[in-house]
């Protein structure tokens, strides 16, 4: 189904009408069955529609904001446990990461910090493991 706002020539009335789609629209005209609600003229045009947003478009929105803040919610959860069982190395990541591995030293703690693609990839190519964690600087509520 489609709905049109319909325009009278005769008398400027305007109104609306369904319709099962644009071709029954003018497949009625043709007939002559289109005629104004008002003067009961067959001078009638369709007039340009603007598209229905959907009244739940806000409904979505917040949905989607709920969905985002449960999920830097878990990320948050997950970086305090990180900070609270594991070393942090800062930008010395790649060095103490091939540090532990090499000198087979155990370590009572895991390491975390940065380290660039390219360094990723290397220690993963020298056997080292590494995993890439999302992470929410403090600003980013």
């Amino acid at each position: 189904m489609i709905k049109y706002q319909l325009n009278c020539k005769n008398c400027k009335n305007v109104f609306d009408s369904w319709f099962g789609s644009s071709k029954e629209f003018e497949k009625l005209k043709k007939m002559k069955l289109v005629n104004c609600s008002n003067c009961n003229s067959l001078k009638i045009e369709k007039s340009i529609m603007s598209p229905r947003i959907s009244s739940n478009l806000k409904n979505i929105k917040q949905k989607e904001n709920q969905k985002l803040i449960e999920v830097k919610s878990k990320i948050k959860e997950f970086q305090n446990y990180i900070k609270k069982n594991f070393e942090y190395v800062g930008k010395d990541f790649t060095y103490e990461a091939r540090s532990i591995h090499y000198s087979n030293k155990k370590s009572k703690k895991g390491i975390y910090g940065s380290a660039s693609q390219k360094d990723i990839k290397e220690l993963k190519e020298e056997g080292i493991e590494t995993a890439i964690i999302p992470w929410l600087d403090n600003k980013d509520n």
